[in-house]
Parts: C-alpha cells; sequence; structure tokens
C-alpha cells in the first residue's frame, strides 16, 4: 500500500481559462486566471509535486477543447501533470500524452466502455487513472447530468485487474463547495480495492487534508484541491511544507 500522500492543486479550463465551478454546474463558474500555464508555475513555485487538470469544455463535448492551454502547461512545468475531460478513444489519450501529459483519467467513458480502460493500461501502462463522480454512491456521468444505478464501489472493482494506477473519486454534492470532502465514503471504496483512491471534492482547510493523509494505510493516495487554495482557506505552501 502507498505510503506517501499527495496534495494536488487542481487547474480547470474553460474557454483557455482557470476557473472553479460549484457542483459541477458550467454556469457557475469562478474564473481564478486567464493564464493557464502561468497558474500551474506557480503551484509548482509553491512545492506541488503533480497537478490536476480538467478540460471543462472537452468533457461536456466528449472530445478535447483546451489543447493550447494544456501545451502551455506542460511547457511550464517539470512535475507530473494528470488531465481529465472528453477523452474516448486510445487516439485521444495518445494525443494527450504526446502533448505532455504524464496521466489521462477516463470518466463517463469507463462505464460506457470499460474495455477502453482495459486496452488503455495494456497500450500505456501507469499512465491511466478512472476517474469516479458520485452522489449519494452511485456513479454520475456525463458532466454529472446523469446519476446511474451503479454503486461506485461495484464499478471500482471491474478495473481492480486492468492496471489502473489511481481512482480519483470526487463526491459530486461537495465539489467546489469547500463543505469538507466525503472521507468515510471514500475510505470504504479505497479499503475495497487496491488501486490507490485520490480524494477530490470539498477539501476546504489544513484538517480535511490532515484527515485524508491519515488513511494513507487504507489506500487514500492523495487529494485534491481546488477552491480552497485559490481563496486561501489553504495555504497551499505551508500544507506542502507540513506533508513533506
Amino acid at each position: 500500500m502507498k505510503t506517501t500522500f499527495e496534495l494536488i492543486p487542481a487547474i480547470d479550463l474553460k474557454q483557455g481559462q482557470c476557473v472553479r465551478l460549484k457542483q459541477g454546474r458550467m454556469e457557475d463558474a469562478t474564473v481564478y486566471g486567464s493564464n493557464a500555464g502561468e497558474m500551474a508555475a506557480h503551484w509548482q513555485a509553491l512545492g506541488a509535486k503533480r497537478l490536476h487538470v480538467v478540460d471543462l469544455d472537452g468533457a461536456f463535448a466528449g472530445k478535447p477543447a483546451n489543447q493550447e492551454a494544456i501545451r502551455d502547461i506542460c511547457a511550464a512545468l517539470t512535475i507530473p501533470v494528470q488531465l481529465g475531460g472528453g477523452l474516448r478513444d486510445l487516439k485521444m489519450i495518445e494525443g494527450m500524452l504526446n502533448l505532455g501529459i504524464n496521466r489521462v483519467i477516463l470518466g463517463s467513458i469507463a462505464i460506457a466502455n470499460p474495455q477502453l480502460v482495459k486496452d488503455a493500461c495494456a497500450a500505456f501502462p501507469s499512465q491511466i487513472c478512472v476517474g469516479i463522480d458520485a452522489k449519494g454512491g452511485m456513479v454520475a456521468v456525463h458532466g454529472w447530468d446523469d446519476v446511474t444505478d451503479v454503486k461506485a464501489k461495484d464499478l471500482a472493482l471491474q478495473f481492480e485487474d486492468d492496471g489502473v494506477a489511481a481512482i480519483i473519486y470526487t463526491d459530486i454534492a461537495r465539489d467546489g463547495m469547500l463543505s469538507g470532502p466525503n472521507i468515510e465514503e471514500t475510505v470504504t471504496l479505497a479499503q475495497a480495492i487496491s488501486i490507490p483512491v485520490i480524494v477530490s471534492g470539498g477539501v476546504a482547510n489544513m484538517d480535511d487534508v490532515r484527515s485524508c493523509a491519515k488513511h494513507v494505510q487504507d489506500g487514500i493516495a492523495g487529494a485534491i484541491t481546488g477552491r480552497a487554495i485559490y481563496e486561501n482557506t489553504i495555504d497551499f505552501s505551508a500544507a506542502m511544507k507540513e506533508l513533506h
């Protein structure tokens, strides 16, 4: 089981700008910057060991939509970048890896086409993550518009033997709300599988980060933070010093 814990800053891209959404609503976006490369370099300078990027337009369009900003981010960094949003086939995945992305995250497509996860893991070992977004423990897809009748744990178990690098587990009700992550549900998921799990959604302060980090032995490998570091409810530099 992993013994290090990563606090991972997030950049969400909408029309090339760095934004955060509340509960995944595109109409509820706050813009935090217009230069994605500069923003990425800022988090690296404060100690980030990995960056989490979401192509929001891509997620809604079903194909990558912010390649220029993604290229700028990769060019600005020496740390690995993981990217999700709209990746639907091996060609799209390869295209993003060729831009300099280190790991890609497959979300809605992982439910619709679990074979793609298997094929992608075989083609790009250690570079494929699965994003599971849930509401009340049930998986949601298509930009979180549709809640399915699939349990998050059951979905994760399907990928147990595929070679998935990590599961990024987002509790939609808490995403962008600074209301604290759903640690109990995330730990239950992490304990049920051998794939490392990264917490996403609701991380609001250092107590939340410490609460997540306590569960490294349960399989919690990290937490993604967005709005909290942009609105300074977490001092990212201080957090990184404490964790490392």
